[in-house]
């Protein structure tokens, strides 16, 4: 670029010398406005091809040689004619003038110029993305954009996970050595550092003041949507690169279509691993249906036989027989139930109904396995109504008490407790267990969990809160864990309050 310029230089100034030597041939038949006339016709000609310099400085040269060779007295600085002296003033601001007027159309035009291509290059990236027949692939247009838009010799773009963990999704060109980056950045980025730059001696800027012109290696840019940082772009130069104020307009641009890009492949990932996970369970409640009815009939049977055998000699083991073939069938009825509720086929009739109804009901069902706990049972003074189906919400009580007897010591106390929350009745089971971990209180509403904390020797299948939160969950209301003061367990059902007279 420089050699260029000063061939510029130096045939322009060539060009000058040229037409002051024609003039010369034929100064004496000429008047000193073709003189001029031939000079400005230089100057445009070097301002329009040089740039505004060139042109400036030609101007001023052809001043001071008109002045020198054709103004009498020849030879000499001195202009002799008042008017000559206009002539020349006049030559010099005309020169000046069109110079700058030239320099300015060009700067207008290659200005517009770049704008054409910008928007060019922004609409191709968008039909790019757009075409693209997967998320990745639309990143990886994305990213090759952006290296050859800012001449970068590597692009790179990392999606940010929820813990703030940097995962290189995208590099550009494909063919790069990984690099450690996301390592070296996990927690870089976040609310208080959104740019970094290394520059050519090592050493690096956090969130500098502007880029335009900065002498810069790497380039660190977090990419938002919204208000949200989802993903790093890292832009690399093999020696080093000073943006311009159009460069760092259109990082702006396609850091953009880049967030963009982003968080698509994170949708689409999503989308993938929730559409696999619902056909998992569509599979799973297929199989545990289809199971389900098969173990029935034989139950039947078995639980038949058994009940006959008992019936001629009650010293048989019939009963143990009967007593676990009743309980393989709860097994099958919980695992019905819980496909049932997955499939969607549970539907509750809710009435309104009282609270004192469905604890009553609810300790009348459980008092086997409350046989050797006592039961604290707190109620308002004001009778409680709720919009609830009886018989689930019912089932969903029993669940409970029969889980805090379970867990609870021997003899030990378990409490509930009933208020109305607003719109909603509230009924609480605590006990003095051993509680749920707090990692785990989610996970024990899943199908099939069981603690960590849970005897070897405890009987349950891991199914029943998860019908009971099922089954709250299909009335309108919610079934909640909340670790009881002192120790132990509360488990929370709250159920969609009424306000006229039970059913």
């Amino acid at each position: 670029m420089r050699r260029q310029s000063w061939r510029q230089w130096l045939l322009w100034m060539g060009a000058l010398v040229g037409a002051t030597l024609l003039l010369l041939l034929a100064r004496d038949r000429m008047d000193k406005a073709h003189v001029a006339l031939v000079y400005l016709l230089v100057v445009l000609g070097a301002s329009a091809a040089a740039g505004r310099a060139v042109g400036l400085t030609t101007a001023g040269v052809a001043f001071v040689v008109f002045n020198y060779f054709f103004l009498p007295p020849y030879h000499t600085l001195i202009i002799a004619d008042p008017l000559d002296f206009l002539v020349l003033v006049t030559f010099l601001p005309t020169g000046i003038v069109a110079a700058q007027l030239l320099h300015r159309a060009r700067s207008t035009a290659e200005a517009a110029l770049a704008r054409a291509l910008e928007v060019d290059r922004l609409a191709t990236l968008g039909a790019e993305t757009l075409a693209a027949p997967s998320a990745k692939d639309a990143l990886q247009a994305i990213a090759e954009v952006i290296r050859l838009s800012l001449a970068a010799d590597a692009v790179e773009l990392y999606r940010r996970e929820s813990s703030g963990t940097l995962h290189r999704t995208t590099v550009a060109p494909q063919d790069r050595t990984a690099s450690t980056a996301g390592n070296t950045l996990t927690g870089w980025f976040g609310k208080t550092v959104h740019l970094a730059v290394q520059l050519p001696d090592g050493t690096t800027r956090l969130d500098p003041a502007s880029l335009i012109g900065l002498d810069l290696k790497v380039l660190y840019r977090t990419l938002d949507v919204g208000d949200r940082i989802v993903g790093v772009l890292c832009v690399r130069y093999a020696t080093s690169e000073a943006l311009t104020a159009d460069s760092a307009r259109l990082l702006d641009a396609l850091s953009y279509y880049a967030a963009l890009g982003v968080e698509r492949v994170r949708l689409e990932a999503t989308a993938e691993r929730a559409e696999a996970e619902r056909r998992m369970e569509l599979l799973r409640s297929a199989l545990l249906m289809s199971v389900s009815h098969d173990l029935r009939t034989p139950l039947t049977t078995i639980k038949a036989l058994a009940h006959e055998i008992q019936a001629t000699d009650a010293n048989s083991a019939a009963r143990i027989i009967e007593n676990e073939a009743d309980r393989l069938d709860r097994l099958v009825g919980d695992l019905l139930e819980q496909s049932r509720i997955h499939a969607g086929a549970v539907q509750p009739v809710p009435a309104v109904n009282t609270v004192d109804e469905l604890i009553g009901g609810a300790l009348q069902q459980a008092q086997g396995a409350l046989a050797s706990h006592p039961v604290d049972v707190r109620l308002p003074d004001e009778m409680l109504i709720a919009s609830f189906d009886l018989t689930q919400s019912t089932r969903i009580l029993v669940n409970l008490l029969e889980n805090a007897a379970k867990y609870s010591p021997e003899s030990a106390a378990i409490e509930i407790s009933a208020r109305r929350d607003a719109e909603h009745v509230i009924i609480e089971v605590a006990d003095t267990g051993a509680g749920v971990a707090a990692g785990e209180r989610d996970r024990i509403f899943e199908p099939f969990y069981r603690p960590a904390s849970t005897p070897p020797d405890a009987r349950g299948t891991g199914l029943g809160l998860s019908i009971a939160r099922g089954l709250a969950d299909a009335q309108g209301g919610t079934l909640e864990y909340r670790p009881r003061t002192g120790g132990g367990a509360v488990f929370v059902l709250a159920l969609p309050a009424a306000e006229g007279p039970p059913g």
